[in-house]
């Protein structure tokens, strides 16, 4: 199965700098292993040229959107831009902890904000660079493709 994946939630581009921030990856050429944010889970992510993606992450998977742990991976491979003094001050934010909480992303993603603004970094640069990678994000036109998954060279 292939499909279109939609542009992210916003707060999906500060989840993937936490992500990096937090050493949460482990990458492999153009495939990665991701751990949650509260280390029960480990996502799988698989990266093409060609623009054909996959990961089981509940966003990319059940929700149709480009998921956090394939766009840390972009990052990563330097497909997208990535900024350390962001991604620093979202390090050790307990994102599964916090959206089951409150269960809506506006209000996480406020607490993020002030968070990241409590160590200096303006939210006004945080919104820009969450612009740019979600602009940069649409023009690749990512496509999920779930036949990935058996030619992966990661652990099942």
């Amino acid at each position: 199965m292939t499909k279109p994946l939609r542009l992210p939630p916003r707060i999906k581009v500060l989840e993937a700098l936490g992500a990096i921030a937090d050493e949460r990856i482990k990458v492999f050429d153009n495939e990665a292993e991701v751990v949650s944010s509260s280390g029960e889970r480990v996502y799988r992510v698989i990266v093409r040229d060609d623009g054909r993606v996959y990961s089981n992450d509940n966003g990319t998977y059940y929700r149709g959107y480009v998921g956090y742990p394939i766009i840390s991976l972009l990052m990563i491979k330097g497909k997208l831009p990535y900024d350390e003094r962001i991604a620093r001050a979202l390090s050790g934010i307990p994102w599964k902890e916090l959206n089951e909480t409150y269960k809506r992303y506006a209000i996480v993603e406020e607490i993020v904000l002030r968070r990241a603004e409590e160590k200096g970094i303006s939210r006004q640069s945080i919104m820009y660079f969450v612009g740019t990678v979600l602009k940069k994000l649409s023009a690749m036109r990512l496509v999920y493709d779930e036949s990935l998954a058996k030619q992966t060279t990661l652990p099942l």
